[in-house]
């Protein structure tokens, strides 16, 4: 279940004392506690180059500094690989992404299947440097390759019904171990209201950092909403469904009091068993780093604020 999972907070701690108490004054840590020794995983090298322009869409580059690849790529959550951060670095290597289809469907004109290399030339390539918030308590900066969701959805022309998207990712329990597991219900599906989706900071991402997306993060192509916690944003992505009512989401349905489908990053409304005010930025050194205040919208407010005008943002979390 979510509830027995270890949670971010615990085991960044448990590292970072392992590293400052075990490592910094020489010792190793057999010797400090017999058994407690876990090699970290090496970063995974770059994949084929995806250079983008730097985006012109407003606020999509923030001044933040990117956490480094290292961490970006090695901690991850992907529970169709297991729901242990490292596990999608272990377990998503044989994740074959060719040939690789996007099926759309629903209340659209152009419904079909979009190969990847179509939708790879869809729309010219950007960076885009955006924050991630997990709804765990941890954050990164990353900066994503790829272009506003707009173009794909302007392309298969959505009908007058299309009030929401329904997005749908693979579920292979040939390539997917945590599939066995009973945590959610597969395949993962999220959701977004039309205007989020055309929203022009919202994102179909096939890489990072200059390179193809590495398959512990979401190969081939991924869904990136900068201003919602990081589990609205799906990764290998298989459907796009056009729909007239609103969907329901995985987490949603697995825990419906303490995940709703709209899951915009908002400090003033705790999560059921932690609180949402403050952060930890992953790849910032030290187990006393002081915790970053979490800012509404994760930042995107000015951006984004207007699309919820007038909504009880308490009850509609």
């Amino acid at each position: 279940m979510p509830s027995e999972i270890t949670s971010q907070e615990v085991y960044a701690n448990r590292r970072q004392w392992m590293q400052g108490v075990g490592l910094g004054v020489g010792l190793g840590l057999s010797a400090l506690a017999p058994g407690l020794a876990v090699a970290q995983p090496a970063p995974p090298p770059k994949g084929k180059a995806l250079p983008g322009a730097r985006s012109s869409v407003p606020g999509a580059n923030t001044v933040e500094k990117a956490t480094a690849w290292g961490d970006i790529t090695t901690y991850n959550n992907f529970y169709e690989f297991g729901t242990d951060k490292g596990d999608p670095l272990r377990n998503a290597g044989a994740l074959k992404i060719r040939p690789w289809t996007v099926a759309i469907e629903g209340e659209v004109k152009k419904p079909g299947n979009l190969d990847i290399e179509t939708l790879l030339k869809l729309a010219p390539m950007e960076e885009r440097i955006y924050r991630l918030r997990c709804v765990e308590g941890w954050s990164m900066v990353i900066p994503w390759v790829g272009f506003s969701l707009a173009e794909l959805i302007k392309r298969v022309e959505p009908t007058g019904n299309a009030r929401y998207l329904q997005f749908v990712t693979l579920a292979d329990p040939a390539q997917m171990p945590g599939l066995s597991s009973s945590v959610l219900d597969w395949p993962y599906l999220e959701g977004l209201r039309m205007d989020e989706a055309v929203h022009p900071l919202t994102m179909l991402a096939f890489g990072l950092y200059g390179h193809v997306m590495p398959n512990q993060n979401g190969a081939p192509l991924r869904l990136v909403v900068p201003w919602k916690y990081g589990f609205k944003s799906g990764k290998s992505l298989v459907k796009i469904r056009f729909v007239e009512k609103q969907p329901k989401t995985s987490w949603e349905l697995a825990a419906p009091s303490e995940y709703g489908f709209y899951s915009n990053v908002n400090p003033q409304v705790d999560h059921p068993r932690w609180s949402q005010a403050t952060e930890r930025r992953i790849g910032e050194d030290g187990l006393f780093a002081k915790k970053r205040s979490t800012q509404m919208f994760n930042g995107y407010e000015p951006q984004v604020g207007q699309l919820y005008a007038g909504m009880d943002l308490k009850k509609f979390y």
